[in-house]
């Protein structure tokens, strides 16, 4: 090839080359996609007794005997949310009482300070609240109906508050603790759906003008009975109940069978709260034997995994009820903890 001949191919190459750069600074580049969000699933546990256990010289220790915040083993086992329950007027007996706002609110900012998921449970009592007991707080025992939608409402926006002044905005609340038979008895029994409705709504409507983002829970008992579960949420839609998560107990030991008799029942429950109400779910309380330690940790990896496999990512997470509390000091048998202080093996179900 001649020198003439090199200059004309080389011009036509520069040529070439400045278009095809000049058309591709000129082009509008594509967005890069959107990551996926993160399934933020939670894991946690219900600490309401932990305060009390340390009033009184109770001493955690994680595996190497190094003593250690309760908080922080529960997060070192992959918790990553905190549930606290609130009595209205409580007492002083160490296992049956306080919990009072202020109790509350220190908790609820020792867990936020951990990086840790809050949700409060209002009891609306001032002590347990549950199936067999929904008894009124001393103070509102004489009011009207009237005055007790009042009273659910202020109490509610009181507490959440003092919540929020202290820097802590709860991902959850939940209206209620176990109420199939409804709660402030006898006027918010379950058999006056009605009346339940408008006292479930009244704490719906106190929490979301606190934060319109915090997610309302109604819950109860025996999340493997789906016709106990379709009787009372039907209810709920009947009566225009407000909410935004299906919450539910999951404990075999109070069912008188082992878990394998029911998971399956639980995990289409689950689907079927999906499904036929389009709401979230989430297994609020659950427990096993402290004794029976490779049963619980098998149940609590059943449970999780149940929660999980919920289509669309509507299964929010697993809390576990009182893990902390050891038996010497609760007398409660579904605890989570050994006599030596330290978290039980079946706790690691948390850790994936």
């Amino acid at each position: 090839m001649n020198k003439s001949k090199s200059k004309i191919v080389l011009l036509i190459v520069i040529t070439t080359s400045l278009l095809l750069s000049f058309c591709s600074s000129s082009q509008t580049p594509e967005p890069a996609p959107n990551p996926t969000p993160t399934y933020n699933f939670a894991k946690g546990a219900d600490v309401g007794w932990l305060s009390q256990m340390e009033a009184t010289g109770y001493r955690f220790y994680d595996a190497d005997g190094t003593e250690k915040n309760c908080l922080q083993l529960l997060k070192d086992r992959g918790m990553n949310t905190i549930r606290l329950r609130v009595f209205v007027n409580p007492s002083n007996d160490r296992i049956n009482g306080h919990c009072s706002k202020d109790e509350t609110v220190a908790m609820a900012v020792r867990a936020k300070n951990l990086g840790m998921r809050v949700m409060i449970d209002f009891h609306y009592s001032d002590s347990w609240a549950d199936p067999s007991q929904q008894n009124k707080p001393a103070a509102w025992a004489s009011h009207s109906f009237t005055t007790l939608l009042t009273d659910v409402y202020n109490h509610t926006f009181e507490v959440l508050t003092a919540l929020k002044t202290a820097g802590v905005t709860p991902e959850w609340v939940q209206i209620g603790n176990e109420i199939p038979g409804g709660m402030l008895w006898p006027e918010g029994n379950s058999t006056n759906f009605g009346q339940l409705a408008q006292l479930l709504n009244k704490g719906y409507d106190a929490t979301k003008a606190i934060d319109p983002t915090i997610k309302v829970v109604v819950h109860i008992d025996q999340g493997n009975n789906n016709s106990r579960f379709r009787w009372f949420f039907d209810n709920a839609r009947t009566f225009n109940v407000k909410y935004d998560v299906i919450g539910l107990s999951y404990y075999p030991y109070w069912l008188n069978s082992d878990y394998t008799a029911t998971i399956a029942d639980l995990q289409n429950n689950l689907n079927d709260m999906v499904t036929r109400y389009n709401k979230e779910v989430m297994v609020v309380e659950v427990g096993g034997d402290f004794t029976l330690v490779q049963n619980t940790k098998d149940m609590l990896t059943a449970t999780i995994n149940a929660v999980r496999n919920v289509p669309n990512q509507k299964g929010l997470g697993v809390i576990y009820w009182e893990p902390e509390g050891e038996k010497t000091w609760s007398g409660y048998q579904l605890n989570c903890w050994q006599s030596n202080g330290k978290p039980s093996l079946a706790l690691d179900a948390f850790r994936n």
